[in-house]
Order: C-alpha cells, then sequence, then structure tokens
C-alpha cells in the first residue's frame, strides 16, 4: 500500500518528521515515568461493573479494572496486556460452578474488561479474586452473593422496578420516545386486520404474544428464518423480568415497513428509517453478539473493545473499508481508493447485487475485522440498510467517517456529527476532503474518535440492550387496547432445556403465580 503521492513527498515527509520527534520525545518521558510514579498501585486502582452484582444476570457479565499509578492517578495508556489476573470460584468449596474466564480485556487507555459466563447457578455465591503481580486489587476478593444465575436459568424477577434498578436502566431512550409519539394507542383489533394484509407479503414478519410471560408466535412471510434471533432474545428477557402481557409484530426483514404518516400502525423493526414509522429494536447483530459472547461468535460488543488496533500514533494514516458490494456508494468508495491510494484503502470482499461489476472493479482479500483498527479512519458505508458494523466501528480507537443516511439504529439519536464521528455527504463527494482534514488536524481527530467511542462503550452494554428491549415491550403494552391473545395458529416457543445447568429458583415460581 502506498502511503505518499509523489507531488507530497517533501511536505509529508516534514509532518513525519516532526511526528517522529513528538512520539520519541513521548516514548522517553513515558519509560522514565515507568520507573517512579506509573508504577501501578495494586491497592489504589479501581473496580466497578455490574458483574459483581448478582442480580444484573445477561449472558456475559462483566465489571472493569482501572489502572492507578502511586500518585493517585488512572493511567491513560496501557501498563500491559497481563497487568492484571482473575481467579473466579465459589464461595462454597463443595459446590462446583462451571465459569468461564477468558484473561481481562486491556482496553488501551488504562482501564481493563473482565468478563465471565457462568453455565451453572453459583448457589452460594462467588469469590473474584484480582491480582497485580501477586498482591491484591483495590478490595479483592470480592465477594457476589449467591444465588448467582446463569444465563439459562429461568428465573424472572417479578418486579420491573427492581429489575431496572438491578440493570441501572436509564430513566428513559429517546429514541423510543420519539417512535411512540405516533403510536398514543395501539388497537390490537384493528392490527390484527391490517398487519397481515399489508406487510405479510413483504418478507417476513412474527406475530408475538407474550401471556404469563410465556412466548408464542405464528410466522407471516416467506423469509421468516430470522426469527431465530428475536426468538431467542424474547426468550432470555422472559427468563429475567416480568414481561407484561403484551401483542405485537416483528419486522425480520431488512428494510423498515411503514411507510403511512397518518394512521400507521405499530411494526417493531431492527432498522429505522426517516421516511417509515416502524419502532426501533436493537439490530439482530447486535442482539445475537450479546447474546453469544463467550460462546457462539468471534466478534462481540465486549471483545473488540479489547482489539481495537495500535496506538493512534501506530495506525496507518489512511481511510480503510471493506465489505460487500450490497451499495452503490461502496463501489464508488473503490474507485476513489484507486485514485487516490495515499488517502483511501477500500475493496469489495463479496459480489452479490452487482455482480456484472465485479471484473471492473475487483474483488479484495477479506480482512479480519481486528485488524480494521490497524488504520486511524474506518468508513461505514450503508448496506441494503444501516451499515450493521458501525457499532463495532465506533467501539475501536479509529475515527469513524459516516456516510449520511436515511437508516438508523437504536443508538444514533444520543450520536452527534462532528462530536462522536464525521459526517461525509451521502454522495461521497466530500469524502477525500474530510480524510485531508483529519491527516491535518490529527489532536482533533483523536478527540472525535475517544468521544465516540467513550459514548458507545455506554450505550452499547449488554444491561442497555436488555433494558431497552423490555422499555419498548412494556412502553407498547401501556399503550395497548384489547387483550392480548393466544392465537389458535400460535406456537408456544419453549425455553431452552438445558439439563446439564439445571437451576432452582429462589425467587420463588413466577409462572405458577401467574
Amino acid at each position: 500500500m502506498r502511503l505518499l503521492s509523489s507531488r507530497n513527498v517533501s511536505s509529508d515527509s516534514d509532518k513525519h518528521l516532526r511526528r517522529s520527534s513528538v512520539f520519541l520525545c513521548a516514548f522517553f518521558s513515558l519509560n522514565l515515568s515507568l520507573c517512579g510514579s506509573e508504577e501501578v498501585a495494586p491497592e489504589k486502582c479501581l473496580v466497578s461493573g455490574p458483574g459483581l452484582n448478582p442480580n444484573t444476570v445477561v449472558p456475559v457479565r462483566f465489571f472493569y479494572i482501572q489502572a492507578v499509578n502511586n500518585q493517585g492517578e488512572n493511567f491513560t495508556f496501557s501498563p500491559g496486556r497481563d497487568t492484571f489476573k482473575v481467579k473466579i470460584t465459589s464461595l462454597d468449596q463443595k459446590e462446583h460452578v462451571r465459569v468461564h474466564v477468558p484473561p481481562p480485556l486491556d482496553r488501551g487507555d488504562g482501564s481493563f474488561l473482565v468478563r465471565y459466563r457462568l453455565y451453572t447457578t453459583a448457589v452460594a455465591g462467588l469469590k473474584v479474586e484480582l491480582l497485580h503481580r501477586d498482591t491484591a486489587v483495590a478490595g479483592s476478593p470480592y465477594t457476589v452473593q449467591g444465588p448467582v444465575y446463569h444465563e439459562y436459568c429461568d428465573c424472572p424477577e417479578a418486579d420491573p422496578s427492581v429489575w431496572y434498578r438491578s440493570m441501572q436502566c436509564p430513566s428513559e431512550e429517546a429514541q423510543i420516545v420519539a417512535d411512540f409519539k405516533s403510536f398514543p394507542s395501539v388497537d390490537l383489533q384493528r392490527l390484527r386486520q391490517e398487519v397481515p394484509q399489508r406487510f405479510s407479503n413483504r418478507g417476513g414478519l412474527i406475530h408475538y404474544t407474550i401471556i404469563n410471560n410465556r412466548l408464542y408466535r405464528r410466522t407471516l412471510g416467506r423469509y421468516t428464518d430470522f426469527k431465530m434471533f428475536s426468538d431467542e432474545i424474547l426468550l432470555s428477557l422472559t427468563r429475567k423480568v416480568k414481561v407484561p402481557d403484551v401483542e405485537f409484530y416483528v419486522n425480520v426483514g431488512d428494510w423498515p415497513l411503514e411507510t403511512n404518516i397518518k394512521d400507521s400502525v405499530p411494526i417493531l423493526s431492527w432498522c429505522g428509517s426517516t421516511d417509515t414509522r416502524d419502532i426501533v429494536l436493537p439490530t439482530y447483530e447486535v442482539t445475537h453478539s450479546t447474546l453469544e459472547t463467550l460462546r457462539g461468535v468471534t466478534n462481540d460488543l465486549l471483545s473488540v473493545q479489547g482489539n481495537t488496533g495500535p496506538p493512534w500514533v501506530n495506525k496507518s494514516e489512511s481511510a480503510f473499508f471493506r465489505g460487500r458490494d450490497s451499495r452503490e456508494e461502496r463501489l464508488q468508495l473503490v474507485a476513489l481508493s484507486k485514485k487516490n491510494p495515499e488517502l483511501l484503502n477500500a475493496g469489495i470482499t463479496g459480489w452479490f447485487f452487482f455482480r456484472d461489476r465485479e471484473k471492473e472493479v475487483g474483488k479484495a482479500a477479506l480482512v479480519g475485522f481486528f485488524d480494521f483498527f490497524k488504520f486511524k479512519y474506518q468508513v461505514n458505508i450503508d448496506g441494503t440498510v444501516a451499515a450493521y458494523r458501525f457499532p463495532y466501528l465506533m467501539l475501536g480507537d479509529s475515527l469513524v467517517l459516516k456516510q449520511d443516511s436515511q437508516y438508523y439504529e437504536h443508538f444514533y439519536m444520543h450520536l452527534r456529527p462532528g462530536t462522536h464521528y464525521i459526517p461525509v455527504r451521502k454522495n461521497l463527494s466530500d469524502l477525500l476532503d474530510k480524510i485531508r482534514w483529519a491527516k491535518e488536524n490529527d489532536a482533533e481527530a483523536q478527540r472525535i474518535s475517544r468521544a465516540g467511542q467513550t459514548l458507545a462503550r455506554e450505550l452499547l452494554q449488554p444491561t442497555r440492550l436488555y433494558c431497552y428491549y423490555h422499555r419498548v415491550l412494556s412502553t407498547y403494552a401501556d399503550r395497548q387496547r384489547g387483550r392480548p391473545s393466544r392465537h389458535p395458529d400460535m406456537e408456544l416457543v419453549p425455553q431452552p432445556d438445558d439439563q446439564t445447568a439445571v437451576c432452582s429458583c429462589h425467587r420463588g415460581n413466577l409462572r405458577d403465580e401467574l
């Protein structure tokens, strides 16, 4: 990859020398400080997060360690990937607890993300030991009083307000408030008549009813295989908290459906747009990734936080894109890349929509997602709808240049262009200028990158995802007119039967009470 054009060798070389000088000064300064105050002081480190609360039940529990030096100052850079070690065991030595505890993820900014997945319930509770060079960290060992339920334990909290506090849910979600402005009431009788007539031939639609925390469904349309994603999150949610009786439709296709401005009907979809009225849920990609962390997926919203590439100063100073041919602008991006290789490295890795253009544009080799972050700038271009890679890019340590779009995901409303990412015109006419701006304003580009990453870490926590789903369903239920019903052609969606992880619910049998 050629990073310097012949006409800019002199000026770019000067910039490189200046940046090298700054880097060398920072390097020597860092090494001098590490001899003294920059040693990790284990007793002064900070430990916090929902993974230390037994009532915060998510598929993978997590908490944070903030490295602190002898002067009581937080590290703002990595003190080393192996700075901390974690051991999690049962409080009762006679109780065998199956728990997967990978090494802490070094987030590169002085903080570490600790993850663990339970495969059995810890009835007595858990002992969490944190060590730095065999010395206890902060208040270690920590006690998580039992019972500590695993993901597949069917033991819902009967009081949603108690659950909201345990999960630290926000009091409201701006996108949910905006979505429901179109639906002050939901007439179930009208919904049952109109939705199948208008939308059953538009792809995939799932008609759900939740009654007494049991999930029932019927499928409408030809392409409904993606119901596996909506099934699994709804089952997971009802294992954790009481969901109000509710009847609704989920669109499992790509495109939002409801285009009527007046007399709209509420359809729950994974993507929204400015010209539709669908109620937005977290995408199936984000949802499945959260449910399968440390198990069925390699890239998830937690693991990406510890795989953000080299430090900013060592990243390649060009923009990067790899993806399939799902939008015309992606092909335009490759053309720009060929003409401006010093600014942009873009390629199409899979052809489906524009196969007649493959010979002309070419096919690029696949690149592992974590390797994207070897580059300072990430270009986010829509696919068929919003590019579902965007939340992962925001969690990285690169500046995201995002194409203007009518499509959005559930968390976009919190983001501000120019503050959390750099906006790019839909036709990409200003993309190269934006890349040049970033190269010439390196400190500001890094500041925007960090601001976006910090906000994404908050918005995309697993706990926040569960809060969002429950808030959508409870808001919807509050507006229902009519009684949710299990219709004759609906089938029960059973909870998974995992005999290797049997649990006894100590909250009482909510389902029998209901």
